[in-house]
């Protein structure tokens, strides 16, 4: 059977990778999964590991943790495969806070069923985007989507909260504290592949899967491997008509609201023409008040485990 290459973060989940380690030493026993694990010991270790692991034969490469792990380790075989190495499949089991990921690809949330994957389970080829701008001149990929704005203002004060308030809570909470105090809308010049729109937008979300934020369908219809990313743009918005389009945005039935529009497209190039960018890529923050972004889809260039 080839081998796996097991790449945990403790700290996803605020330590529930690292509680769940056991069990799934357990299951890989129980499947016979021959693997070898490696936990890593800071931020974006998991990049280096991944293109290492990428470039040495493993056949499949895991992410174990949340939508930050997999994102390094989406960077990692990205850059061993664009320097010409037959890369890894990439395989997650969801341990994080958020797991938008995961969920949106369609891999079991349960540990049991995502560990058989490593057995049973199929391949497909996968979209990635890529962001450059920021604090990444030269790019960063992502598997999931880019946020500006509102959400990752949100992401930012999440971050902030004690570790026993998590998941939904959280979210609704950080965002209560952003209406509130923080966030002012930027007026932004949007360029996709047709199409210019100017205006003051609270949140422009750029989606290869279909959620974020752990609950928020901002791309309900997005499908990974069809060569597009969808957008969700809010345009201005009442602190009470913020409040109202959240359980709109949890059900996914944003689109009939008058303050939304929901494009898709290959490419997307975002200025601010007054305020600033704060942006992240699955949760990772690309900058906190940058000026320009270039986005783009890259179709079907990752081989992902699922059922």
């Amino acid at each position: 059977m080839p081998k796996h290459c097991v790449i945990l973060n403790p700290t996803a989940g605020r330590g529930a990778a690292k509680s769940a380690l056991p069990e799934i030493e357990a299951y890989f026993a129980q499947f016979g999964v021959d693997y070898d694990l490696i936990l890593t010991e800071f931020p974006g270790q998991a990049i280096g590991l991944a293109h290492e692991a990428g470039s040495n034969g493993y056949a499949t490469v895991v992410a174990v943790g949340g939508d930050g792990t997999v994102n390094e380790v989406i960077n990692g075989l990205m850059q061993a495969s664009n320097g010409g190495q037959l890369t890894s499949h990439l395989a997650v089991l969801p341990v994080g806070r958020g797991n938008d990921f995961s969920y949106g690809m369609g891999i079991p949330q349960d540990l049991e069923s995502a560990c058989k994957l490593l057995v049973d389970g199929q391949s497909r080829l996968i979209d990635i985007g890529m962001v450059t701008g920021g604090d990444y001149p030269d790019g960063r990929f992502f598997g999931n989507g880019v946020g500006i704005g509102f959400d990752t203002v949100v992401g930012f004060e999440a971050a902030k909260l004690p570790p026993f308030i998590g998941g939904i809570a959280g979210y609704i909470i950080a965002a209560l504290k952003t209406i509130f105090l923080y966030y002012k809308e930027p007026l932004l010049r949007i360029e996709i592949d047709d199409e210019v729109i100017e205006q003051p937008c609270l949140m422009v979300s750029i989606m290869n899967g279909c959620r974020m934020g752990g609950s928020f369908l901002f791309a309900p219809d997005a499908l990974q491997d069809d060569g597009v990313l969808n957008l969700c743009i809010a345009g201005h918005l009442t602190r009470l008509q913020i409040l109202g389009l959240f359980p709109k945005v949890m059900k996914g039935t944003q689109k009939d609201h008058p303050a939304i529009k929901m494009p898709s497209t290959q490419n997307i190039q975002v200025t601010a023409l007054k305020g600033k960018l704060p942006v992240h890529a699955d949760g990772e923050t690309i900058c906190e008040a940058g000026q320009e972004l270039d986005i783009r889809v890259l179709p079907q260039k990752l081989q992902l485990v699922f059922e």
